[in-house]
C-alpha cells in the first residue's frame, strides 16, 4: 500500500504525456488547416481547471476523468456558426484536410515513440546477452537439443545481440510461422543450428511468457545464496537482512544456490517464510513475507535483494548497447513500425480466437507496469512510455466509431458515396462505437481485477 502513491504518480505521468501529445497532434493539424479550436481538454467530464489563450481564445482545460482527452473545433453540426467564421468550421473543410486533422493524433503518438526510442538508443543501456539456460524436460527447447550456456547469434539469419532482441524476434515469428532456426555458439566456440518449433505459444493463447512456454530460459550461473544488495525499505531490509548475509535454509528446505532461493520466493506471495541466515559466523533466523510483483502478467513474490557477484572467473552475461545519431534514429523508426504491426496482428488473432482475450489489459495493469518500470530506472520507464504510446496510436486507428479510425472510416465512405453519411447513420454508428468501447473497457478492467486478486 505504501507504494501506491508512487505507482499512481508514474501512471499519471505516462497518461498525461501521451494524452497531451495525442491531442496536440489534432490541435496543430487543425491550426495548420485554418480550423478554429474552441477547447483543448485533458480528460473528460467536469472541468477542474481552465484558462483561455491565443488569438482564437482557445480554452485549455483539465477535467475530472483523466483517461483520455479531446480537441473541440468550430463545427456547424455542433452549434450555430457566425457567417464570417464559417470558412474556419471543421465540417466546411475538404475530406483531405479533415482526414489529416483526425489522423494527426495517432501520428503524434507514433512520433513520440520514435523520439523516446531514439533518445534511449543514443544514450545506451546495459543489456543481457542472449545466453540460454537448461530447458525443462519435454519442452520445445529441449526437443530442439538446446544446451545450457549456448548463446544465440542469429534467428533465421537475422542477428541477435541481446536477450531483448531474442524475445522480440521470437514473438514476431511465433505470430506467423511454425518454427525458427537458431544459430548458437557454446563456450568452446562451437557453432550449431537448433530448430525450434513455436506452436506452444499459440496453444497457450499467448498468455503469460511465450519464451517460458517454449522452454527458453535465461542462463543463470551457479551462484551461492549470498546477498549482494538489499533494497532500502524493502521486505528484506525491514527484516534486518544485510549485504553479505548467506541464506542457509528457507523453512525446512536447505538452500544450495541463488536460483533455488529465487524460485522459492517467487512462489510465496503473501506467505511468511522463515529464513536461516549466516552472518560473520553467527547463525540466526528471520521471518519475511514476499510482496507481490507483476512479471509479464504473472504474480510473483520478491523480498528486495540482489545476488552477490563473485570476483572474477565468471562468464560475462551483459553488454552495453549504444547507437550513433543516425543508426539510433533508424532503429527507433523500425522499432515503432514493428511494434505497430505486431499489435495489429495480435488484435486480429484476438478477434478470430487465436489469442486469448485475457491478454487485454486495462488501467490497473498499465498503472502496475508504469510503477514497476519507474522503479527499475529511467531507461525502463521511457521504454514503457514509448510502448504504450505505440499501443495508443494503433488503438485510435481502429475503425471503431468514436475513435479516430472511426472518423477516417466515415471519410472513406463519404469519398465513395460522394456525400457524407446522414445524421441518423452517424448517431447509430456513434452509439454502436460507444457500446463496443465500453464493452472492451469493462472486459479489460475485469482482466485487471482477475490478475490483481487471482494471481
Amino acid at each position: 500500500m505504501s507504494e501506491l502513491p508512487f505507482y499512481l504518480a508514474a501512471f499519471a505521468l505516462v497518461l498525461g504525456v501521451l494524452i497531451v501529445f495525442h491531442e496536440l497532434g489534432h490541435y496543430l493539424a487543425a491550426r495548420w488547416c485554418g480550423v478554429k479550436v474552441l477547447r483543448f481538454s485533458v480528460g473528460f467530464g467536469k472541468v477542474l481547471w481552465s484558462r483561455r489563450y491565443g488569438r482564437d481564445d482557445t480554452e485549455w482545460a483539465l477535467c475530472a476523468f483523466p483517461l483520455g482527452g479531446y480537441v473541440s473545433m468550430l463545427d456547424e453540426r455542433e452549434a450555430a456558426v457566425a457567417p464570417e467564421e464559417q470558412h474556419r468550421a471543421f465540417n466546411r473543410q475538404t475530406v483531405g484536410k479533415r482526414s489529416f486533422i483526425v489522423v494527426a493524433g495517432p501520428l503524434a503518438n507514433f512520433l513520440l515513440a520514435i523520439l523516446l526510442y531514439w533518445g534511449i538508443f543514443m544514450h545506451g543501456s546495459q543489456e543481457l546477452l542472449p545466453i540460454l539456460g537448461a530447458p525443462p524436460a519435454d519442452s520445445p527447447a529441449a526437443m530442439a537439443r538446446i544446451v545450457a550456456g549456448e548463446e544465440v547469434r542469429r534467428i533465421d539469419g537475422e542477428p541477435v545481440a541481446t536477450w531483448n532482441d531474442l524475445r522480440w524476434q521470437i514473438l514476431q515469428k511465433a505470430a506467423g510461422r511454425e518454427r525458427v532456426e537458431l544459430e548458437v555458439i557454446n563456450e568452446r566456440g562451437e557453432i550449431a543450428v537448433r530448430h525450434l518449433y513455436l506452436a506452444a505459444v499459440a496453444e497457450e493463447g499467448w498468455e503469460g511468457d511465450p519464451l517460458a512456454h517454449l522452454g527458453l530460459r535465461l542462463y543463470r550461473p551457479d551462484l551461492p545464496p549470498v546477498l549482494g544488495s538489499v533494497s532500502a525499505g524493502g521486505v528484506a531490509a525491514q527484516a534486518g537482512l544485510q549485504a553479505g548475509d548467506r541464506i542457509l535454509r528457507i523453512d525446512e528446505a536447505r538452500i544450495e544456490s541463488w536460483h533455488q532461493l529465487v524460485l522459492i520466493v517467487r512462489e510465496a506471495v503473501g506467505k511468511s517464510l522463515k529464513l536461516e541466515v549466516e552472518r560473520q559466523g553467527r547463525v540466526f533466523s528471520v521471518a519475511v513475507t514476499p510482496e507481490a510483483f507483476s512479471d509479464r502478467g504473472l504474480r510473483i513474490g520478491r523480498i528486495g535483494v540482489g545476488v552477490a557477484e563473485p570476483a572474477g572467473g565468471q562468464r560475462e552475461l551483459r553488454t552495453f548497447v549504444r547507437y550513433g545519431f543516425f543508426a539510433a534514429a533508424l532503429k527507433a523508426v523500425v522499432e515503432t513500425g514493428e511494434q505497430s504491426l505486431f499489435s495489429l496482428r495480435m488484435l486480429g488473432k484476438m478477434l478470430v480466437g487465436e489469442v486469448s482475450w485475457k491478454n487485454l489489459s486495462g488501467p490497473v495493469t498499465i498503472a502496475d507496469y508504469a510503477g514497476q518500470s519507474a522503479k527499475l530506472g529511467l531507461d525502463y520507464y521511457v521504454k514503457f512510455m514509448a510502448l504504450v504510446s505505440v499501443s495508443l496510436g494503433v488503438l485510435n486507428l481502429l475503425p471503431i466509431p468514436m475513435l479516430d479510425g472511426g472518423h477516417l472510416m466515415y471519410h472513406v465512405i463519404e469519398v465513395v458515396r460522394r456525400k457524407p453519411l446522414s445524421e441518423r447513420a452517424m448517431v447509430i454508428a456513434q452509439q454502436l462505437g460507444m457500446a463496443i468501447l465500453f464493452s472492451l473497457m469493462a472486459f479489460a478492467f475485469f482482466n485487471d481485477l482477475t490478475r490483481l486478486f487471482g494471481g
